[in-house]
């Protein structure tokens, strides 16, 4: 019987060192495949979770799975894919942001990074929920992960709806939502410039609106503009994309913030644009990679005769941190946009204007020495990654 018992545990540790040889293997296929085929995680998701001898691996593109189904299909135990939007989310696979401004992050807690905000009324694809947040992915194309307060689900139908209904764009920097057409009754919420509300109802001083999550409240029509006007604005010209900007000097620096209550660089260039009407990519690096090449460099460092020559007001400068150190061909880290004669306006511990030339009060060492690119974006509108808001499909029909 001892002797029995010993090659039953001989055997029991055999199982798990092997279970152990496979975990391995699956996660080894898990970063290839990643590296590969889902390198950034802002716009494919891709993850592998193990319960048991049963692997789910689950992701937003079917390439991606179909990769990992045939790598994987030799490595021992039961393997589960599927493809997001998520079936337990019975059709309830799109939403509204719900909140003036919505906090969301690069995980399913409220401890992890902040990585973007949406705005009230911003449309979102929900692809699947883990405890107490919702994977979503916002008109930008980029995903993370919101808390269940702040969207609100909807279906197909009821999302093709909102796209139709009668709508307002609050254009005021901050202001409320009353709970009656008395201006020092109850507040509903705060609002920001740049929050989409459904209107329900009018008079003469107020819209009545109603939230995604059904609350219902008055706005001042002063401060807002029907959203159907707002659209039909042609498109903006470097102007009125640097007056947008200036109106957010001050405004603290935010990491992962979209909206006048704090930004982030690249949330600073989005929100400027944004506010014109015009949708551009979320993070910095995205941005760096979409829109016409303006020559700004000389032997891979600043050529201040060319930033004068070529720049045009209203083009977005990119930086690379990396440049400090010597390395060359290091990830953009931060951009800005430029207003003309060498100066530019960023959001780098505050929203505030800088310049490139080494002569000037406000000098920006730093950004110089880490330039490695600009773009143009206000002759690319209706180019890849640079869309009207008016012709975005998440907006209207």
């Amino acid at each position: 019987m001892k002797k029995l018992g010993v090659l039953f545990n001989i055997l029991l540790i055999s199982f798990a060192l092997q279970a152990q040889i496979d975990t391995t293997a699956f996660k080894q296929i898990s970063k290839q495949i990643q590296t590969i085929y889902a390198p950034d995680k802002r716009a494919i998701y891709f993850n592998i979770q193990f319960k048991g001898d049963t692997v789910l691996a689950e992701s937003t593109s079917e390439l991606v799975l179909s990769q990992w189904n045939e790598k994987a299909k030799n490595v021992r135990g039961l393997k589960v894919s599927a493809s997001l939007p998520d079936k337990s989310l019975n059709g309830m696979e799109y939403g509204l942001a719900n909140l003036s401004v919505c906090n969301n992050r690069s995980m399913p807690q409220n401890s992890a990074e902040m990585m973007t905000q949406m705005l009230l009324g911003t449309p979102v694809q929900v692809l699947k929920k883990q405890g107490g947040f919702y994977l979503v992915r916002t008109p930008d194309n980029y995903l993370s992960w919101t808390d269940a307060t702040a969207v609100s689900l909807m279906s197909r139908k009821a999302w093709e709806d909102w796209k139709e209904a009668n709508r307002i764009i609050f254009t005021e920097d901050f202001g409320h939502a009353l709970s009656t057409t008395h201006v020092n009754s109850e507040r509903v919420s705060d609002l920001v410039k740049g929050n989409i509300l459904e209107v329900i109802g009018a008079d003469r001083r107020f819209y009545k609106v109603v939230f995604p999550d059904k609350r219902v409240g008055f706005v001042k029509k002063n401060e807002a503009k029907r959203f159907a006007d707002w659209l039909k604005t042609p498109n903006p010209d470097a102007e009125l994309v640097l007056k947008t900007a200036k109106t957010l000097i001050g405004v603290p620096y935010l990491w992962g913030g979209t909206s006048v209550k704090g930004v982030d660089c690249s949330g600073f260039t989005k929100t400027s644009y944004f506010l014109n009407g015009i949708v551009i990519p979320r993070d910095a690096s995205q941005q760096a990679l979409v829109g016409e090449d303006v020559e700004v460099l000389e032997n891979d460092s600043i050529s201040i005769s060319k930033c004068l020559k070529n720049l045009k007001p209203g083009d977005l400068l990119f930086f690379a941190a990396a440049k400090l150190r010597g390395v060359k061909g290091g990830r953009v880290t931060h951009t800005a946009i430029y207003m003309g004669d060498g100066t530019f306006i960023q959001a780098a511990g505050m929203v505030r204007i800088n310049s490139l030339k080494p002569d000037a009060i406000n000098f920006d060492e730093r950004e110089s020495k880490t330039l490695v690119s600009a773009k143009r974006y206000l002759n690319q509108i209706g180019q890849a990654e640079i869309s009207r808001v008016d012709q975005h499909k998440w907006y209207v029909n």
